[in-house]
Protein backbone atom coordinates (compact mmCIF):
# COMPACT_ATOMS: atom_id res chain seq x y z
CA UNK A 1 0.00 0.00 0.00
CA UNK A 2 1.42 3.57 -1.04
CA UNK A 3 2.85 5.91 1.95
CA UNK A 4 -0.39 8.40 2.49
CA UNK A 5 3.40 10.93 2.61
CA UNK A 6 4.36 9.77 -0.69
CA UNK A 7 7.08 8.77 -2.25
CA UNK A 8 10.57 10.43 -2.48
CA UNK A 9 13.33 10.28 -5.38
CA UNK A 10 16.51 10.85 -3.93
CA UNK A 11 19.59 10.91 -6.54
CA UNK A 12 22.97 10.25 -5.29
CA UNK A 13 20.98 7.84 -2.73
CA UNK A 14 23.80 5.36 -2.09
CA UNK A 15 25.73 7.46 0.22
CA UNK A 16 26.80 10.71 1.51
CA UNK A 17 23.81 13.37 2.25
CA UNK A 18 21.57 11.10 -0.25
CA UNK A 19 21.32 8.18 1.46
CA UNK A 20 20.65 10.13 4.92
CA UNK A 21 17.86 12.20 3.19
CA UNK A 22 16.72 8.15 2.51
CA UNK A 23 17.22 7.13 5.85
CA UNK A 24 15.41 10.76 7.44
CA UNK A 25 12.49 10.37 4.87
CA UNK A 26 12.11 6.63 5.48
CA UNK A 27 12.07 7.40 9.23
CA UNK A 28 9.26 9.92 8.65
CA UNK A 29 7.14 7.37 6.42
CA UNK A 30 8.09 8.40 3.10
CA UNK A 31 8.34 5.45 0.43
CA UNK A 32 11.41 6.03 -1.43
CA UNK A 33 12.89 5.57 -5.12
CA UNK A 34 16.91 5.69 -4.74
CA UNK A 35 18.85 6.83 -7.59
CA UNK A 36 22.44 5.74 -8.06
CA UNK A 37 25.39 3.90 -10.13
CA UNK A 38 26.13 1.35 -7.12
CA UNK A 39 22.77 -0.94 -7.40
CA UNK A 40 24.61 -3.03 -4.96
CA UNK A 41 24.16 -0.28 -2.20
CA UNK A 42 21.58 0.81 -3.30
CA UNK A 43 19.55 -2.33 -2.91
CA UNK A 44 21.33 -3.00 0.34
CA UNK A 45 20.04 0.55 1.99
CA UNK A 46 16.66 -0.20 0.22
CA UNK A 47 16.30 -3.33 2.28
CA UNK A 48 17.56 -1.81 5.49
CA UNK A 49 15.23 0.99 5.45
CA UNK A 50 12.27 -0.78 4.18
CA UNK A 51 12.76 -3.42 7.30
CA UNK A 52 13.55 -0.96 9.77
CA UNK A 53 10.29 1.20 9.08
CA UNK A 54 7.98 -0.61 7.10
CA UNK A 55 8.24 1.40 3.87
CA UNK A 56 8.21 0.46 0.37
CA UNK A 57 12.11 1.00 -1.20
CA UNK A 58 12.86 0.60 -5.13
CA UNK A 59 16.21 1.23 -6.61
CA UNK A 60 16.69 2.58 -10.07
CA UNK A 61 20.59 2.21 -11.36
CA UNK A 62 21.72 5.55 -13.24
CA UNK A 63 24.44 7.36 -14.02
CA UNK A 64 23.61 11.08 -14.08
CA UNK A 65 26.51 11.54 -16.71
CA UNK A 66 24.76 9.64 -18.85
CA UNK A 67 21.82 11.03 -21.45
CA UNK A 68 19.85 8.45 -21.25
CA UNK A 69 20.46 7.86 -17.85
CA UNK A 70 18.95 10.67 -17.00
CA UNK A 71 16.11 10.43 -19.28
CA UNK A 72 15.30 7.10 -17.56
CA UNK A 73 15.25 8.83 -14.20
CA UNK A 74 13.20 12.23 -15.83
CA UNK A 75 10.24 9.26 -16.83
CA UNK A 76 9.56 7.85 -13.34
CA UNK A 77 9.47 11.52 -12.17
CA UNK A 78 6.33 12.19 -14.75
CA UNK A 79 4.35 9.24 -14.82
CA UNK A 80 4.63 8.38 -11.58
CA UNK A 81 2.13 9.73 -9.65
CA UNK A 82 2.87 8.32 -6.23
CA UNK A 83 6.38 10.50 -6.56
CA UNK A 84 5.49 13.52 -4.40
CA UNK A 85 9.27 14.77 -3.41
CA UNK A 86 12.26 15.54 -5.44
CA UNK A 87 16.15 15.19 -3.25
CA UNK A 88 17.86 16.34 -6.78
CA UNK A 89 21.28 15.93 -4.73
CA UNK A 90 23.76 13.90 -7.27
CA UNK A 91 26.95 15.79 -7.63
CA UNK A 92 30.49 15.43 -7.79
CA UNK A 93 33.31 17.55 -6.54
CA UNK A 94 36.50 18.63 -7.51
CA UNK A 95 39.71 16.83 -7.11
CA UNK A 96 42.26 19.85 -7.89
CA UNK A 97 42.22 23.26 -8.80
CA UNK A 98 40.86 24.47 -12.76
CA UNK A 99 44.73 25.18 -13.68
CA UNK A 100 45.39 21.52 -13.18
CA UNK A 101 42.20 19.46 -13.27
CA UNK A 102 41.25 17.01 -15.93
CA UNK A 103 39.08 19.09 -18.03
CA UNK A 104 37.62 15.83 -19.22
CA UNK A 105 36.60 15.18 -15.41
CA UNK A 106 35.18 18.96 -15.68
CA UNK A 107 32.74 17.75 -18.02
CA UNK A 108 31.21 15.28 -16.50
CA UNK A 109 30.89 17.25 -12.95
CA UNK A 110 28.83 19.62 -15.54
CA UNK A 111 27.15 16.48 -17.13
CA UNK A 112 25.73 15.57 -13.02
CA UNK A 113 26.22 18.73 -11.43
CA UNK A 114 23.93 21.06 -14.07
CA UNK A 115 22.85 19.11 -16.59
CA UNK A 116 21.08 16.13 -15.16
CA UNK A 117 19.91 18.20 -11.79
CA UNK A 118 18.30 20.84 -14.54
CA UNK A 119 16.62 18.47 -16.18
CA UNK A 120 15.30 16.90 -13.14
CA UNK A 121 14.14 19.93 -11.61
CA UNK A 122 12.22 20.71 -14.26
CA UNK A 123 10.64 17.95 -14.99
CA UNK A 124 9.50 17.63 -11.54
CA UNK A 125 7.91 21.34 -11.19
CA UNK A 126 6.58 20.24 -14.63
CA UNK A 127 4.69 17.08 -12.96
CA UNK A 128 4.54 18.58 -9.61
CA UNK A 129 2.37 21.54 -10.80
CA UNK A 130 0.55 19.57 -12.73
CA UNK A 131 -0.24 17.04 -10.27
CA UNK A 132 -1.15 20.68 -7.92
CA UNK A 133 1.49 18.72 -4.80
CA UNK A 134 4.61 18.36 -4.23
CA UNK A 135 8.24 19.97 -3.14
CA UNK A 136 11.96 19.96 -4.88
CA UNK A 137 15.05 20.01 -2.49
CA UNK A 138 18.18 20.75 -4.84
CA UNK A 139 21.25 20.37 -2.75
CA UNK A 140 23.80 23.01 -3.62
CA UNK A 141 26.58 24.44 -1.77
CA UNK A 142 27.53 27.69 0.23
CA UNK A 143 30.34 28.22 -2.38
CA UNK A 144 27.30 29.26 -4.79
CA UNK A 145 27.49 32.78 -3.06
CA UNK A 146 31.31 32.53 -2.51
CA UNK A 147 32.96 31.40 -6.25
CA UNK A 148 36.17 33.00 -5.79
CA UNK A 149 37.22 30.27 -2.76
CA UNK A 150 37.13 27.51 -4.62
CA UNK A 151 37.10 25.72 -7.73
CA UNK A 152 35.69 27.78 -10.33
CA UNK A 153 33.80 25.15 -11.92
CA UNK A 154 32.07 23.07 -9.16
CA UNK A 155 31.18 26.55 -7.74
CA UNK A 156 29.24 27.74 -10.89
CA UNK A 157 27.25 24.46 -11.34
CA UNK A 158 26.30 24.96 -7.58
CA UNK A 159 25.39 28.48 -8.44
CA UNK A 160 23.65 27.13 -11.27
CA UNK A 161 21.98 25.09 -8.89
CA UNK A 162 20.71 27.90 -6.73
CA UNK A 163 19.62 30.52 -9.92
CA UNK A 164 17.35 27.61 -11.00
CA UNK A 165 15.69 26.89 -7.57
CA UNK A 166 15.25 30.59 -6.99
CA UNK A 167 13.83 31.27 -10.89
CA UNK A 168 11.25 27.68 -10.24
CA UNK A 169 10.22 29.22 -6.93
CA UNK A 170 8.80 32.36 -8.89
CA UNK A 171 7.32 30.24 -11.27
CA UNK A 172 5.81 28.08 -9.01
CA UNK A 173 4.28 31.31 -6.81
CA UNK A 174 0.94 30.57 -7.67
CA UNK A 175 0.56 26.65 -7.33
CA UNK A 176 1.43 24.61 -3.92
CA UNK A 177 4.41 23.29 -4.95
CA UNK A 178 7.23 23.93 -2.59
CA UNK A 179 11.13 24.72 -3.61
CA UNK A 180 14.83 25.12 -1.76
CA UNK A 181 18.13 25.29 -2.32
CA UNK A 182 19.99 23.61 0.96
CA UNK A 183 23.72 25.40 0.80
CA UNK A 184 25.95 22.66 2.69
CA UNK A 185 29.28 24.10 3.73
CA UNK A 186 32.01 21.41 4.62
CA UNK A 187 30.16 18.06 5.51
CA UNK A 188 31.73 14.88 6.39
CA UNK A 189 30.95 12.80 3.92
CA UNK A 190 32.73 10.36 1.20
CA UNK A 191 33.06 12.89 -1.59
CA UNK A 192 36.49 14.34 -0.16
CA UNK A 193 37.71 10.63 -0.19
CA UNK A 194 36.49 10.01 -3.97
CA UNK A 195 38.37 12.89 -5.20
CA UNK A 196 41.45 11.87 -3.49
CA UNK A 197 40.64 14.98 -0.82
CA UNK A 198 41.05 14.81 2.83
CA UNK A 199 39.64 16.75 5.68
CA UNK A 200 42.54 16.60 7.89
CA UNK A 201 43.95 20.08 6.54
CA UNK A 202 39.84 21.59 7.57
CA UNK A 203 39.76 22.81 11.12
CA UNK A 204 36.93 20.40 12.47
CA UNK A 205 34.67 23.23 13.90
CA UNK A 206 33.68 24.06 10.31
CA UNK A 207 32.76 20.31 9.01
CA UNK A 208 28.93 19.68 9.78
CA UNK A 209 28.30 16.28 10.49
CA UNK A 210 25.81 14.86 7.47
CA UNK A 211 23.21 14.27 10.07
CA UNK A 212 22.54 17.62 11.17
CA UNK A 213 23.07 18.99 7.74
CA UNK A 214 20.22 17.17 6.65
CA UNK A 215 18.17 17.44 9.84
CA UNK A 216 18.60 21.02 9.56
CA UNK A 217 17.53 20.62 5.37
CA UNK A 218 14.25 18.92 6.14
CA UNK A 219 13.45 21.87 8.72
CA UNK A 220 13.68 24.39 6.37
CA UNK A 221 11.70 22.23 4.20
CA UNK A 222 8.93 22.18 6.86
CA UNK A 223 9.45 25.93 7.64
CA UNK A 224 8.80 26.84 3.55
CA UNK A 225 12.66 28.29 3.30
CA UNK A 226 13.53 28.57 -0.01
CA UNK A 227 17.00 29.39 0.67
CA UNK A 228 18.76 27.28 3.38
CA UNK A 229 22.53 27.78 5.23
CA UNK A 230 22.88 25.26 7.78
CA UNK A 231 25.67 26.91 9.39
CA UNK A 232 23.93 30.47 9.13
CA UNK A 233 22.47 31.79 12.82
CA UNK A 234 22.02 35.43 11.72
CA UNK A 235 18.94 35.54 9.20
CA UNK A 236 19.32 38.99 8.81
CA UNK A 237 22.79 38.59 6.60
CA UNK A 238 20.72 36.44 4.23
CA UNK A 239 18.08 39.36 4.09
CA UNK A 240 20.73 42.10 3.70
CA UNK A 241 22.20 39.83 0.84
CA UNK A 242 18.68 39.51 -0.70
CA UNK A 243 17.94 43.25 -0.33
CA UNK A 244 21.49 44.49 -2.25
CA UNK A 245 20.89 42.28 -5.12
CA UNK A 246 17.27 43.25 -5.48
CA UNK A 247 18.70 47.36 -5.21
CA UNK A 248 20.48 45.95 -8.52
CA UNK A 249 17.51 45.40 -10.14
CA UNK A 250 16.28 48.66 -12.06
CA UNK A 251 19.87 49.13 -12.81
CA UNK A 252 20.21 46.01 -14.73
CA UNK A 253 19.06 46.74 -17.77
CA UNK A 254 18.61 50.59 -19.24
CA UNK A 255 18.42 52.31 -22.81
CA UNK A 256 21.25 54.67 -21.68
CA UNK A 257 24.85 53.76 -20.62
CA UNK A 258 25.69 54.64 -16.98
CA UNK A 259 27.25 57.78 -17.15
CA UNK A 260 29.84 57.12 -15.23
CA UNK A 261 30.90 55.31 -18.74
CA UNK A 262 30.16 57.96 -20.85
CA UNK A 263 30.71 61.26 -18.35
CA UNK A 264 34.76 62.06 -19.50
CA UNK A 265 33.95 60.31 -23.55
Amino acid sequence: MPSVSGTALVTGASSGIGATYARKLAARGHDLLLVARDEQRLAALAEELAHAHGIEAAVLKADLSVSEDVKRVEERLRNDASVTLLVNNAGIGPSKSLLTEDIAYLDRMVAINVTAANRLAVAAAQAFAQRGKGAIVNVASAVALAPEIFNGTYSASKAFVLALTQSLAHELRDTPVKVQAVLPGFTRTEIFDRVGGSFDAIDPARVMEVDDLVDVGLRGLEQGELLTLPSLEDISLLSAFHSARYALGPHLSNREPAPRYTANA
